[in-house]
C-alpha cells in the first residue's frame, strides 16, 4: 500500500533531498509536497529540481490548522522533519502519535531542547570538551527533542576538532542512517 510522507524542512533541504532520493525507486512511497516555513529557504530549488510540489506556510498558517489541512488533503500518513525549525502543534502530534520522524544533530537527552539546532549544537558539544557526538532520531511529542528515540549514531570528538569538523562528520552519519530509519519505521525496509 502506497505510503504519502510529507517533509518538513527550514532551510538548505540536504536531508529532504537525501530522503526523496533513497526512496525514488519505490513505488510503495510518495512526497505529495515539501513543507517550508521559510519562503526563500534553498529547499524550495531543491524541491523544484526533484519535481516535489513545494508550499510555503506562515506562521499563521502553521497555527490556524492550514497546515494540518493540507496533510489531511493529501492523506499523509508520515511527517517528516528534515531540519525542520519550529515546534509542533500539539494538534498534530494528536493526530499523527508515533507517526512525525525528527532528526537531531546529537545524542539526545545531550544537547537538545530550546536553541539547540545546527551549529550551536555542535559549538556546544566542542566547547563541552565531548568525547563523542552522533545523531538521534526519534519520535516527535509535546517535548522538544524529548520524544522516544528510534536510532542513534555516533562519532569520535577529537580534541582538535571544530565545530565545523563535527558538523561534518555528523551531517555523514544523518545521510547514511536517516532514510534507512525512515524505511524502518514506515515498514519498508
Amino acid at each position: 500500500m502506497k505510503k504519502n510522507l510529507a517533509i518538513f524542512a527550514s532551510g538548505s533541504g540536504s536531508n529532504a533531498e537525501n530522503i526523496i532520493t533513497y526512496f525514488s525507486g519505490n513505488k510503495n512511497v510518495n512526497f505529495p509536497f515539501i513543507l517550508c516555513n521559510k519562503e526563500d529557504a534553498y529547499v524550495k530549488v531543491r524541491a523544484e529540481r526533484l519535481g516535489i510540489p513545494f508550499r510555503y506556510f506562515t506562521k499563521e498558517e502553521w497555527k490556524d490548522g492550514t497546515v494540518m489541512g493540507w496533510l489531511r488533503e493529501a492523506n499523509i500518513d508520515y511527517i517528516i522533519l528534515a531540519g525542520f525549525l519550529l515546534k509542533v502543534p500539539n494538534e498534530m502530534i494528536e493526530a499523527y502519535p508515533n507517526k512525525i520522524v525528527n532528526i537531531h544533530p546529537a545524542l539526545l537527552p545531550k544537547y537538545g531542547g530550546k536553541g539547540m539546532y545546527g551549529m550551536h549544537v555542535h559549538e556546544a558539544v566542542v566547547a563541552a570538551g565531548e568525547k563523542e557526538s552522533g545523531i538521534t532520531i526519534h519520535y516527535v511529542n509535546e517535548n522538544l527533542d524529548a520524544g522516544q528515540i528510534i536510532f542513534q549514531a555516533k562519532v569520535k570528538v577529537t580534541p582538535t576538532d571544530t565545530p565545523d569538523d563535527v558538523a561534518h562528520n555528523v551531517h555523514a552519519l544523518e545521510y547514511e542512517y536517516f532514510p534507512q530509519v525512515i524505511a524502518q519505521v514506515i515498514g519498508e525496509k
